[in-house]
């Protein structure tokens, strides 16, 4: 509609105007439209009148093409040659252009030739006006106008965003307040901070109403959001934290309760989500947390930080720190599998705490080693000496790491882990059976199935076994079908039946 209106000749219009769709913006057709030669003069000049900022702007940077000067100077020469009582659009189109490059309307235009200085003092004379123009555009249905409108009067006046909206709602009425929050909002999205943040920093003594004014809205906003923080689907529940990010502070009791949340990628993003709220570095947010947390409420935290720069001193750092709880400081090591710094040297750093003391170290160095391969030199030293140690925990996170790495060589080890004395380690010997097994430790584990005293342990070697498969496999799983005291070793068996081809 817009290069309809401006592009009279239908030879010319035919060629400029069917460029509107695959261009995707209002203003595409002026782009086609400099492309001519010779550039025409006419629906410039009509195209400077337009209702929409950006196709008066597109079409003063065509002129300019035309004129062989910069898109600047030709923007000052159109602010100064308007009449004085009719050079808004002009005026405004200059505050717009400006604060979308992000600079001052006087820096813009100085730079815009001898006569910019003139031309920045005639838009800042009509202030006033520009500032009502754009204050009604803060209040229009389409959401990407007003919040156009919200960064532009930001930076044309220069002050914040939320400075801006929170004097705009003193002489609009309450019922509004939802449309101002939206824009505010979407500025504080595209200037990577949030909402809270923004109204936190700029609230001022005696404006408290108007601040709940809009934390009223958003509360309503983060209620919508809160059923999706517990849906089965662990995608729906990142993007319900990508949302909760745009509310910073006002969203720390989701963002906590994300934290805790079963998958580890939602955990990340939540321990992100929280330290952008608190306006401080990922780091300083993750130290202050490791200072008084234990293993579990450490580990959100430990995640997310193996993704920064850093990483392998981070969590070196913290491993070596003697004021943490030994559950953090091995957690701290298992998270090194996960950092991509200091692969090639990690099994020599990791030597002193496959020695220390504490058994949490001696696990939390093992998970370490599941970021490497066996190939690399000493891993499988490190490895044996594990499945030798005399603590469970270490013994169990050395299973975990033969399953991650499927070291298929090294079954006979964990089968003969399904005779230990403690059923933490016997369920890590099902589970690495599970993707290590072979048809030889069918046997062992339905010895575990039918007669261990643990639950978790029967499970594991059911899942176990119907994953190995076999006639012996499936015998001593229907027994356990049809025997077993517990409902949950019953249904693991039946289901790995299932796999297996026995349905009925």
């Amino acid at each position: 509609m817009s290069c309809q209106r401006h592009v009279t000749d239908t030879v010319l219009r035919a060629r400029t105007c069917a460029s509107c769709l695959p261009g995707g913006r209002v203003d595409s057709w002026v782009k086609t439209l400099s492309g001519q030669r010779p550039i025409p003069r006419a629906p410039l000049v009509s195209a400077m009148k337009d209702s929409d900022w950006r196709v008066r702007w597109a079409a003063v940077r065509a002129d300019a093409q035309r004129m062989g000067v910069s898109d600047r100077r030709a923007l000052a020469e159109w602010v100064l040659a308007q009449p004085a009582a009719s050079n808004l659009e002009a005026c405004l189109t200059a505050a717009r252009a400006a604060a979308e490059a992000g600079s001052s309307s006087a820096k813009f235009l100085r730079e815009g030739g001898p006569r910019g200085a003139n031309a920045a003092a005639r838009v800042w004379g009509r202030r006033d006006a520009i500032r009502e123009a754009l204050e009604l555009e803060l209040y229009s249905e389409d959401l990407a106008v007003r919040s156009s409108a919200l960064a532009h009067l930001a930076g044309f006046l220069g002050r914040k965003p939320a400075r801006v909206v929170l004097e705009a709602m003193a002489t609009r009425p309450e019922s509004v307040d939802a449309v101002s929050a939206s824009a505010l909002k979407v500025v504080a999205g595209r200037s990577r901070t949030s909402v809270g943040r923004l109204l936190l920093d700029e609230a001022k003594p005696g404006e408290e109403a108007r601040i709940n004014r809009l934390f009223a809205v958003y509360s309503k906003e983060l209620e919508a959001i809160q059923p999706q923080l517990t849906v089965a689907d662990p995608l729906q529940r990142r993007r319900a934290v990508e949302e909760l990010r745009a509310y910073g502070p006002l969203a720390t009791r989701e963002l906590e309760q994300a934290l805790g949340d079963s998958d580890r990628w939602v955990r990340r993003d939540a321990a992100r989500a929280l330290a952008e709220a608190e306006g401080v570095p990922l780091r300083s947010a993750a130290e202050r947390r490791l200072e008084s947390s234990d293993a579990n409420r450490a580990r959100p935290w430990l995640e997310a930080m193996a993704r920064e720069r850093g990483c392998s001193a981070f969590f070196l750092g913290t491993a070596r720190d003697k004021a943490l709880p030994a559950g953090v400081r091995g957690a701290a090591l298992a998270q090194l599998a996960d950092c991509g710094e200091g692969a090639r040297d990690r099994v020599a750093t990791l030597e002193p705490f496959f020695n220390d003391g504490q058994p949490p170290l001696r696990a939390g160095a093992v998970r370490a080693l599941s970021g490497l391969t066996t190939r690399h030199p000493g891993v499988p030293e490190a490895t044996s000496r594990a499945l030798r140690d005399n603590a469970p925990e270490v013994v169990s996170a050395a299973l975990e790491l033969l399953t991650l790495q499927r070291q298929t060589s090294r079954g006979d080890e964990a089968a003969m882990l399904l005779e230990s004395d403690h059923a933490e380690v016997r369920a890590a010997a099902a589970e690495a059976l599970e993707q290590i097994g072979r048809a030889p430790h069918v046997k062992a584990l339905a010895v575990c199935l039918r007669g261990d005293t643990e639950a978790p342990v029967r499970v594991a070697a059911a899942q176990a076994l119907g994953r190995i498969g076999g006639a012996h496999a499936a015998a001593a799983l229907s027994d356990a079908a049809a025997r077993d005291s517990d409902a949950h070793v019953k249904h693991v068996s039946r289901e790995a039946l299932r796999r297996l081809g026995f349905g009925q």
